[in-house]
């Protein structure tokens, strides 16, 4: 395989300097806004990380583990979705590799989101049950 050809407007220069530094941020935010725009998935699991995330500080527990997998899910959905892009530009016809490439970016997003259901479930499973149990104790006494 040969390399891939160099992109014109690609800044030469010092490895770490702003303008490659900037441009960089730009273009992995537009990417991020071209996502956030084009997948309603992608939205859902924001929704879902946010909920979670705040269900973990009121709960007060850890919410490292939900951070971590809140950043897999949402960064498997953003290649799920530059692997369609790709795959939709090079077979525009419907071609049985192409239907593979794109189901495996999937499943790995699925895989991902079921493992995360499971850990959040571990991580606020027990703190959510005791203070429903408090709550119910609460009510009880009316």
């Amino acid at each position: 395989m040969g390399r891939l050809p160099r992109q014109p407007n690609a800044h030469r220069g010092a490895a770490l300097s702003l303008t490659r530094l900037r441009a960089a941020f730009r273009a992995a935010f537009a990417g991020i806004a071209a996502v956030w725009a084009t997948s309603g998935n992608f939205r859902l699991e924001v929704g879902v990380g946010v909920m979670a995330l705040t269900l973990g500080l009121l709960l007060r527990t850890g919410v490292v583990p939900i951070l971590i997998l809140c950043a897999l899910v949402l960064s498997l959905e953003m290649l799920n979705c530059a692997l369609e892009a790709a795959v939709d530009l090079a077979s525009p016809e419907l071609h049985p590799v192409a239907k593979h490439a794109k189901d495996a970016a999937a499943g790995a997003v699925l895989v991902a989101a079921l493992i995360s259901v499971g850990v959040g479930a571990w991580v606020l499973g027990p703190p959510l049950l005791q203070t429903f149990i408090q709550v119910l104790r609460v009510l009880s006494r009316f």
